[in-house]
């Protein structure tokens, strides 16, 4: 044979063919590392909080020296943590055991401000160790966050004359190497992005700022870890590229597109961290972290505004869903145990994924496609059903474009459709569509949870979960519209979930009317104005309800006819409506600040120079106890740090709270401050700092006697 033919032959396809096996195919882009790939596959883990803030009723914790006396929980259990993170259907745990505060959990030689110092277990405790020791005995992994910044060490934020941190080479790397050294395997480690500002830095009350990408000597201290445990991943936030990224949020979801690409160097703004870059030379995928609870750290206010079911299952789809894992986090309480409320709704989430994906429909259907790499049985389409993460469905390479069929063989309801890449080889997908033949027609199925707004279905990654009203249809189809190269699916799955009742969204206006209103169409709505739990026995809703202005506790459910199932009640404490308020300056701020409603938000003409005053006439002098703020609809304008007054004249006014609003922009929920009891008529928010731009308000309201 001439070499000209044999050339010829060989370039006919990328599908190469050796004594009739097709190749392969090659890598596209960056792939993930083993330690990666192990991560990925854990899926769902457990935070947890726990620190003097949580006898501090604080979020971030100042550092003050005499808070490590307050530090002591009267039945600190692990291995309760352990059992109900288990029970959740977590595979991990990872364990602030040190938050910016800089009290440690381990009795460290790098600091006095640790357990050793604190009445709990007459200074002889160990919580990562025993937390590592219940993980064991649980099949959990163990995680470690370690905060960079230090509000309590004197050393945090110096310079040696040669710019070396002396916190950092005899503080911050030791406590790391004694969390990685003495307590097992760690599989994460974890490094919060807040750096600098006040604190007690040695019992002196001051601030300390950094430059957050050199302080920290990040190359160093990444060697120094990957030395000690080599099967580690590691988190970051400050600056270096780390095995992990932040998805940009603190509220629970990551873009409905995600690839699980950065740039290997470079800033990585908001949108990058949303949805990672499509051409991206580096392999950092997203993970998702969320509270249970408004705040990180316990606080007894909060035990009745737990997540809840439909929405920790929002969350489940807006993470696992989208291509990326899911950290919950759990407030340890005062007693030092996962509070009941947040282990039934977490056992409850459990128990609806397990149900919603229980059977999956397609493994007894017939699978098609259109396109198969060179028609082998190595990459055939019956391999998305084999159960098997390592073979997969593939095209031939010129082939980008390609369809799934799943043949039921009769009308089947499916309201779920799951899909896998086998990312070894690469993130491919750009876009697909699937698509049910109902009646001899086939209708698009749109991801419910997607903005309508966005073009379409994008990116699948270790794995996309398509939600959709309920369907009855002979076949599924599969469509990849676009891909990087020959797309490589390991596995699909549809499935038919229950149905799950949202609860319903309350709102009480200025005027101080009750504005309910359902998740759903099908749902009828039941109520109460005392506290007590709605039944269909309730007053049914029918429309706005007069509260007479007066401090009221609402709650409402949604209640299904055709299952008879009601939904969780939704709860909202109101104090005194707000008819009689007037915004006395500034001049031109809209009534959105004072109209009930936290989706409306007011936001300054012009950057507001400090300090910013919000003045509020409350029509008439009223016995105060405290504030609440929430921030508007941007991460710019946010205040982080305040001062509250209160006057009887407009006039004397008194100051009777300062302080932050800790880690409010990434956790923009209300901020509640309380105060002793003062009289007054008229109320000033002075704004001392915010997150940038022009400074916003959803709401402002006051806590009254």
């Amino acid at each position: 044979m001439s070499k000209v033919i044999l050339s010829a032959l060989l370039a006919v396809s990328f599908t190469t063919f050796i004594f009739g096996q097709p190749l392969a195919p090659k890598a596209v882009g960056p792939v993930p590392t083993e330690n990666q790939l192990r991560w990925q596959k854990m899926e769902y883990y457990a935070f947890i909080h726990f620190s003097t803030n949580t006898f501090t009723n604080q979020e971030w914790g100042y550092g003050a020296p005499e808070d490590a006396k307050l530090f002591n929980p009267t039945n600190l259990d692990c291995e309760q943590w352990a059992r109900v993170c288990k029970e959740s259907g977590m595979t991990g745990i990872i364990l602030t055991a040190k938050h910016h505060s800089g009290f440690c959990l381990w009795p460290t030689e790098t600091t006095e401000y640790s357990v050793k110092n604190s009445p709990w277990k007459n200074g002889k405790g160990d919580i990562v160790g025993d937390l590592a020791k219940a993980c064991r005995k649980y099949g959990l992994k163990l995680g470690i966050y370690i905060s960079p910044w230090d509000r309590n060490n004197p050393s945090y934020g110096l310079l040696d004359a040669d710019g070396s941190a002396p916190y950092v080479k005899n503080i911050f790397r030791k406590q790391i190497e004694e969390c990685l050294t003495k307590y097992g395997d760690v599989f994460e480690i974890w490094f919060d992005g807040a750096n600098g500002g006040d604190g007690y830095y040695g019992g002196v009350n001051a601030n300390r700022m950094i430059d957050r990408k050199t302080y920290y000597d990040w190359k160093n201290t990444y060697s120094m870890i990957r030395k000690l445990q080599p099967k580690i991943v590691i988190w970051n936030d400050n600056g270096d590229r780390a095995d992990l990224r932040w998805v940009g949020t603190e509220s629970g979801y990551v873009g409905e597109t995600n690839w699980s690409l950065l740039n290997a160097t470079g800033d990585v703004p908001e949108d990058m961290l949303r949805y990672g870059v499509e051409n991206g030379n580096a392999w950092v995928p997203g993970e998702v972290n969320t509270s249970i609870r408004p705040g990180w750290f316990y606080h007894e206010s909060e035990d009745k505004r737990v997540k809840n079911l439909p929405k920790l299952l929002e969350t489940y789809y807006k993470s696992i869903g989208r291509n990326g894992t899911f950290l919950l986090n759990f407030p340890i309480d005062k007693r030092g145990l996962i509070h009941e409320n947040d282990h039934k709704e977490a056992v409850g989430l459990a128990n609806s994924v397990k149900e919603a994906f229980a059977v999956n429909l397609a493994e007894k259907a017939k699978v098609s496609a259109t396109n198969s790499r060179g028609k082998d049985k190595k990459f055939a389409p019956e391999n998305v059903l084999d159960g098997n993460t390592e073979s997969y469905w593939s095209t031939d390479d010129q082939v980008k474009s390609a369809s799934l069929t799943v043949d039921f063989g009769k009308p089947t309801s499916f309201n779920r459709f799951t899909a896998e890449e086998y990312i070894r080889l690469g993130q491919r997908v750009k876009a697909f569509k699937i698509e049910a033949l109902v009646d001899g027609q086939w209708k698009e199925l749109k991801d419910q949870l997607v903005s309508p707004d966005r073009p379409g279905t994008t990116t699948i990654g270790y794995r996309r979960i398509i939600t959709f009203p309920t369907v009855k249809a002979t076949q599924l189809r599969f469509t990849i519209t676009d891909a990087k190269a020959s797309p490589l699916i390991s596995g699909i799955g549809v499935y038919n979930a229950p149905q799950i009742l949202v609860p319903p969204t309350i709102v009480r206006d200025k005027s101080g009317t009750v504005h309910i209103t359902a998740g759903d169409r099908e749902s009828e709505l039941y109520y109460t104005i005392d506290g007590s739990q709605p039944t269909i026995s309730s007053k049914k809703y029918a429309g706005p309800v007069d509260t007479d202005g007066n401090k009221v506790t609402v709650r409402a459910m949604a209640y299904d006819i055709a299952s008879k199932k009601s939904s969780d009640a939704t709860e909202e404490i109101y104090d005194i409506a707000r008819k009689d308020w007037k915004i006395v300056s500034p001049g031109n701020a809209k009534s959105a600040i004072i109209d009930g409603d936290v989706s409306t938000s007011w936001y300054r003409d012009k950057d507001a120079t400090s300090p910013d005053d919000l003045v509020i006439d409350l029509g008439k002098t009223q016995s105060l106890t405290g504030f609440r703020y929430f921030p508007g609809d941007r991460s710019s304008g946010v205040i982080t740090h305040y001062e509250f007054y209160v006057s009887k004249d407009q006039d004397n006014w008194k100051m009777v709270s300062s302080g932050e609003f800790s880690n409010i922009r990434n956790n923009p929920f209300w901020q509640i401050k309380n105060f002793d009891l003062t009289e007054g008529r008229y109320i000033k928010l002075r704004a001392l700092k915010t997150s940038g731009g022009n400074t916003g308000y959803a709401e402002l309201d006051i806590v009254t006697k």
